[in-house]
Parts: structure tokens; sequence; C-alpha cells
């Protein structure tokens, strides 16, 4: 199958990471949840646990997060953790401020941030482990090969990769076997169309961030708000019936801290894009 040819998805519609996690394929991405104190709290706490109720299997969070802070949320939350639930954590930056992060994929440091998000996630195995950047001052090869060795002492289960171009895609792979790649890819953006057809023609799971993006005029909005209309959904359910629509190994990850945006956004699941309205939403969203 290409991307180009139209993928009828559903709720049961699911992919299987790295050969052993079937997971739906809408999931969800837990960036937004509120980690501090008090009712805000109270209300991440909420929303993780109801999204597990609504039949996400795929929950994806990261050391970025908060600096742990996101996992042990989720772990606060959820565990002990359901058998079919998947918890996929990123690591290979580090702190460089108050603000600021810095990439930090030395074998070294991947080793110390497994480490903690074991410990935080409450878990003695991480089942997908993803690099969150490729460290420019670190060859690729020391990289993957790092979280091969972690992977083959059991302390994680499968590697993925995030923000990554076809070329580094193939040059991971022949350091170790790739079950995910998490890049920036939605209706109105996609210059990384050619790695989701890389992962396609793998069988790798593509879980593109930021799946909900603006139009970005007037004739977009329009098209999109005849679409929702004519379906009886948001427009957001629409941009996430299309990813859906796109390709099988497609599993978008919205995140919300909000309980009714999860259950809109998971509700987007149940739609079913006509070939007419996808074809139009495709011409629509290229560059003119």
């Amino acid at each position: 199958m290409t991307s180009s040819t139209p993928h009828t998805p559903g709720r049961d519609s699911t992919f299987s990471i790295g050969g052993e996690f079937r997971v739906a394929r809408l999931g969800f991405g837990a960036m937004r949840l509120a980690t501090g104190p008090g009712p805000e709290r109270e209300g991440a706490v909420a929303v993780a646990r109801r999204a597990v109720e609504l039949g996400v299997t795929l929950i994806d969070t990261a050391h970025l997060y908060g600096w742990g802070a996101n996992e042990e949320l989720l772990a606060e939350a959820l565990y002990p953790y359901p058998d079919d639930l998947l918890i996929t954590t990123k690591v290979g930056v580090t702190r460089s401020g108050p603000e600021g992060w810095a990439y930090d994929a030395r074998p070294e440091s991947l080793r110390e941030q497994v480490e903690q998000g074991l410990r935080r996630l409450r878990t003695e195995r991480i089942g997908l482990l993803q690099l969150h950047r490729i460290d420019p001052k670190v060859p690729l090869v020391e990289q993957v090969g790092a979280l091969g060795v972690l992977q083959r002492e059991g302390k994680i289960g499968h590697i993925g990769l995030s923000e990554v171009t076809t070329e580094q895609l193939a040059e991971a792979r022949q350091t170790a076997e790739i079950a995910s790649v998490q890049n920036r890819y939605n209706l109105f953006d996609r210059d990384y169309e050619p790695v989701m057809e890389a992962c396609e023609a793998g069988g790798i799971a593509f879980l593109p961030w930021r799946p909900v993006a603006a139009e970005t005029d007037p004739g977009q909005a329009a098209v999109l708000a005849a679409v929702a209309g004519e379906l009886g959904a948001t427009v957001p359910q629409v941009l996430l019936a299309w990813l859906l629509a796109r390709s099988p190994v497609v599993l978008p990850i919205p995140g919300t801290g909000s309980l009714a945006h999860l259950e809109e956004n998971l509700a987007a699941a149940d739609l079913r894009l006509t070939d007419s309205q996808r074809q139009l939403l495709d011409r629509t969203a290229l560059p003119a």
C-alpha cells in the first residue's frame, strides 16, 4: 500500500509496534498534562485515566516533559499498568538552564536517562524507547548502538527515533531494528512525507506529533468547515481522521489536558472520510 492509497480506519484499527505491542492507532500525547500540585494535577490524573478507559493503549511522554515529572504523573495515574498499555518515553536531551534544553545523546547520558525513566515509570522495561533528537555531536551509530545495548540488557523493548530524515532512518536501521518514528506531520505540514512513506514500506510505526494544526488561509478554513459539517464533526476530528486514513502505519498522538477535548479527539476514530472528501483535503492543503 502506498501513502496515496486511501485507508479506512476505525475504532478497532490497530498496529503492532515491533511485532510485540498491538495498540489502538489513535493514541494520547501526555505533554500537556499539568504536573504541579493541586487541582490541576488531579485533573491531569483524571485525563490520563479516562484515556485508558476510552481504549487508548499508546501513551507518549518524554524525559523532556517536566524533566521526568510527566513520567511520574503517568505512573501515579496508571500504575499498575494494564497489560495492553504501552507507555513510550523519549531520551537524548538535557536541561540547559531554567527553560532551555540541549542535545545530549552520549551513550553514558542515554543510559542514565533510561535508568531515570525506569524509576519514574516504576517499571523494569520500557516497551518503546525513542531517541528524542539525534545529537549532532555524537555519531548516530553510537547513539543507536547505546540503545541497542540497553535493549539487549532488557531495559528497553524496542527502539524509536524522532525528527529524523529518511537518510538518518536508513543509517539507524543498519545498527538496530527501528520500531517507530515520531516526526512533525499533519494535513498542513507534510515535509516529512518521505519519512512516513519509508516507515510504511518498512512496517515501522509513524507517530505524527502536532497532528492537529490550524489552517493557514480562509480558503482552507472554509474547506475544513464544509467537510466537518458534512460529517457532523469538529475540525480537529477531521484533521485526525485524515491522518488515520493516510496510512495504516500512522498513529496520531493528540494531546490535551481537558476531558472534553480528550473525548472529542478519540471520537475521530469513528469518522469515515469519503474518497472525495479526502481528495479535497489533500488538494486544499498542498502548496499553491
